[in-house]
This record gives C-alpha cells, structure tokens and sequence, in this order.
C-alpha cells in the first residue's frame, strides 16, 4: 500500500528506523510512534518507500 502524502511517508520511515533498533522508540512523536507497533516491517518498507514527487505533503480527512 503506497502512501498517500509525504508526511505519512516520512512517518513510516522513522518509524521503520526505530523497529530495526536504529533509532529509540523514545524519539518518536505522533503517528509514527504508533506505527512501530501496530505495523509490520514489510508494511513499513512498502509504506517508506513510496515516491513521494506529486505527492501533497498532507492529506485531509474527508467526513
């Protein structure tokens, strides 16, 4: 599954980071800190490795 903004893609990096002991879990703030657990690391690859040209930097919810 891509991602579909480029924070979301920045937040599925770090916290693939922090799943593979790169960084601490401690310096994570918002969804990636949330992302680390309810994740897998193939899920976060895929998700971290999405192109992120073209893409909006933020998505909005739709109701």
């Amino acid at each position: 599954m891509p991602a579909k903004s480029k924070a979301q893609q920045m937040a599925a990096g770090a916290a693939l980071s922090a799943k593979r002991g790169e960084t601490k879990k401690s310096k994570l703030k918002g969804a990636s800190r949330s992302m680390v657990d309810s994740m897998s690391e193939k899920e976060l690859e895929k998700l971290a490795a999405t192109k992120h040209k073209d893409k909006p930097y933020k998505v909005e919810k739709q109701p």
